[in-house]
């Protein structure tokens, strides 16, 4: 275990390489569970907890963690599973996620393991927990569920779904109107939230879900000898995606002279490690933390003024 909590904060990010490192961790039973290191601040046995009145059930209560108050998650019930049990004797993952900092109770942490992007997979249908799923992958026969965190954390605590009066106006929406937006991301909650933001100040939208199939229809549409420019104004991405992540999607389209123009825009829960250089690095034009849904909207319709001009 030591190793593990020593290595967390010495890994080096394998971004723009398609590739990643899963921390892999038990809740009830014997799955086993995997979240992006990247996401990880710290690991610690399971501290005092002081309990929220009128919280959820599955905010186990607030720890004192260096000069801060985190809420700490039982991802067991997050999950629908039965709590954690024997909580002093579990684990806690401190990460990052859409600005929060937050704690998510374990049963136990295993190890890192270094994967590739195109070894993680969608979920299968039919898994008694898919709803809480974002991808799967196998290490060392033993399937690997990863979880959706963005869907747990918004049924935990909902954020502002609605763009703030005195954004859009009419003529912020006539102009939408002749744009539309292609959205990419594995994450269901992301996608609807993506989705209904652009379509309160009045694009069009088409939502695919991972880098790979965003590729796939892309090229598609060339080869049928559609300008991708003007069917799209822009792509806005999530950098964590199974198949072909954000980095290696962005790369791809750069590196096609019937695609590079497309204006990109990496939007993503990465946002207290996130490495500035790299979205210079692969050609990217933006980035956002998510999710502020006025912030989107302004950068979008900022976007849009610049392009009609």
């Amino acid at each position: 275990m030591a190793g593990v909590l020593d290595t967390v904060n010495q890994r080096t990010q394998l971004v723009g390489e398609n590739r990643l490192e899963l921390l892999l961790f038990r809740l009830n039973g014997k799955h086993l569970y995997g979240i992006n290191v990247f996401k990880v601040k710290e690991i610690l046995q399971c501290p005092k907890l002081t309990t929220m009145p009128h919280s959820s059930p599955v905010v186990r209560g607030v720890a004192h963690i260096r000069g801060g108050t985190i809420p700490i998650l039982d991802l067991g019930l997050a999950t629908g599973s039965s709590p954690l049990e024997n909580i002093d004797q579990c684990f806690v993952i401190i990460t990052e996620y859409n600005r929060r900092i937050q704690g998510f109770l374990v049963r136990g942490v295993e190890r890192i393991v270094n994967m590739n992007w195109s070894d993680i997979q969608p979920p299968p249908k039919g898994l008694s927990n898919d709803n809480y799923l974002t991808a799967v992958c196998q290490v060392e026969k033993e399937m690997v569920e990863i979880l959706d965190v963005e869907q747990i954390l918004s049924e935990v605590a909902p954020t502002r779904q609605d763009i703030s009066d005195g954004i859009v106006n009419e003529g912020v929406q006539e102009n939408a109107k002749k744009h539309h937006i292609l959205i990419v991301d594995d994450s269901s909650v992301a996608r609807k939230q993506i989705k209904r933001c652009m379509e309160q100040v009045g694009f069009s939208t088409t939502v695919l879900c991972d880098g790979r199939e965003a590729l796939n229809f892309l090229e598609a549409m060339v080869a049928e000898g559609k300008d991708v420019t003007e069917e799209f104004s822009m792509v806005i991405s999530d950098i964590e995606m199974p198949e072909m992540d954000g980095y290696t999607l962005t790369t791809a389209i750069r590196n096609d002279s019937r695609l590079q123009d497309l204006f990109i825009l990496l939007h993503t829960s990465l946002s207290g490690v996130f490495n500035e250089s790299m979205v210079k690095k692969v050609g990217a034009d933006g980035f956002l933390a998510k999710f502020q849904p006025d912030e989107l909207a302004r950068l979008a319709i900022e976007t849009v003024q610049v392009q009609s001009e």
